[in-house]
């Protein structure tokens, strides 16, 4: 149920953003065009659909088929303003979390900037021949032309309702406007509810696992993500006995005073080890890595995303990318 206060706003969200799509699906702007073509990764909600370990995912694949691959993404939350390629051993403040988290697991270059478009020129002034750039986060990023809008579903975005009310950036109807749909394999149900909808889309399926440090003892867990329910309840799925959790909001930069209130969690309850996420992991500098050692085993839990068919998904990019660059894959 929407509150009655915020209808108006709802409502004002709704049309604004049915207003952009509509002037850029008639034709009144015209997005911007980079020289090499370019795969959008996106989803219609406020974080939490899997973006990041998607993108990194897809990254490896297009790599491992040969093609020269980068990743263009805004950086949100960095307070740099600078349009670069991420350096995998800079900070996160620098380069943003989510950007310097693909550099440091897809191993391929990355560049940031509020203009996507100056991020891809200056992509392809660094890096000779012809390649495919990779949009983070980019569904909802008219501005720059894209070859195939790849859009990421979780479960939850079919009973919310648009921002500032819910969490969705767009409504389900403007899945008719992606080239391909991600759905998790344990989310597979959810296709007959998009068939409902008219949305008959290509449908990905991708399968999840993370990769928990082993003789771990009783956990303290944290995180700063959009569903840290889902990351707590894959730990005990795991067998992993935690025995305190806290969660932060999303993209939280962390103080010396939370990693303080951690620690003591982990005293008060005899803990033998810290675990969080790769993405908190990077938003964390050395001295407080170092702090929660001294006192614990410190980890990182890796979640790994992988396409359940990776042959048809790279034929299905095949038809889809411009006839000039399918000799890149």
């Amino acid at each position: 149920m929407i509150p009655r206060a915020l209808w108006p706003l709802t409502s004002l969200y709704a049309t604004l953003v049915a207003t952009k799509n509509a002037v850029y699906d008639r034709g009144l702007a015209k997005a911007q065009q980079l020289r090499w073509p370019v795969i959008s990764v996106g989803n219609i909600s406020v974080g939490g659909s899997g973006k990041t370990p998607f993108a990194i995912a897809l990254a490896k694949l297009l790599k491992q088929q040969g093609a020269l691959v980068d990743v263009l993404s805004r950086g949100y939350g960095r307070r740099s303003s600078v349009v670069e390629c991420v350096d995998p051993a800079g900070s996160a403040e620098r380069f943003g979390d989510e950007p310097l988290l693909i550099a440091q697991s897809a191993d391929v270059p990355v560049y940031v900037g509020a203009s996507r478009y100056a991020a891809g020129l200056l992509a392809e002034r660094d890096q000779p021949g012809a390649g495919i750039h990779l949009l983070d986060d980019g569904f909802q990023h008219r501005k720059l032309a894209r070859a195939m809008d790849i859009v990421l579903l979780h479960r939850s975005d079919f009973d919310e309702s648009l921002l500032p009310a819910g969490r969705l950036r767009e409504s389900l109807n403007s899945l008719k406007r992606a080239s391909v749909l991600v759905l998790r394999k344990e989310d597979s149900n959810v296709e007959e509810r998009l068939r409902g909808l008219g949305i008959d889309k290509p449908i990905w399926p991708i399968k999840r696992s993370i990769m928990v440090p082993s003789s771990l003892g009783k956990a303290v867990a944290f995180c700063g993500i959009a569903h840290p329910d889902e990351f707590f309840a894959m730990l005990k799925l795991q067998g992993v006995e935690v025995i305190a959790m806290h969660a932060f909001r999303d993209h939280h930069r962390y103080s010396d005073d939370d990693v303080q209130f951690l620690m003591q969690q982990a005293e008060k309850h005899s803990a033998s080890a810290f675990l969080t996420t790769e993405k908190d992991l990077v938003r964390l500098s050395p001295a407080q890595r170092e702090k929660f050692s001294s006192l614990a085993a410190f980890d990182a839990v890796r979640l790994k995303v992988q396409l359940c068919d990776e042959a048809a998904a790279m034929r299905h990019l095949e038809l889809l990318l411009p006839a000039g660059f399918k000799r890149l894959l």
